[in-house]
């Protein structure tokens, strides 16, 4: 059973830092900020969702 909820959990910090990557993607952020906040979210999903979240680009 405890597998199940890691793998669960596991797999939904997947599809959101997929959503954030796309959000990213298609931000108007210069390239550079873009890429470092790509490559923040691979290295670090939980923590880097959770600051982009907060701190992220946002539309204006």
């Amino acid at each position: 059973m405890e597998l199940q909820v890691t793998g669960l959990l596991g797999f939904l910090i997947f599809i959101a830092d997929i959503w954030a990557i796309l959000n990213i993607v298609q931000s108007r952020e210069s390239s550079g900020a873009k890429l470092l906040w790509i490559v923040l979210i691979l290295l670090l999903p939980l923590l880097g969702l959770i600051i982009w979240w907060f701190a992220g680009p946002r539309e204006r």
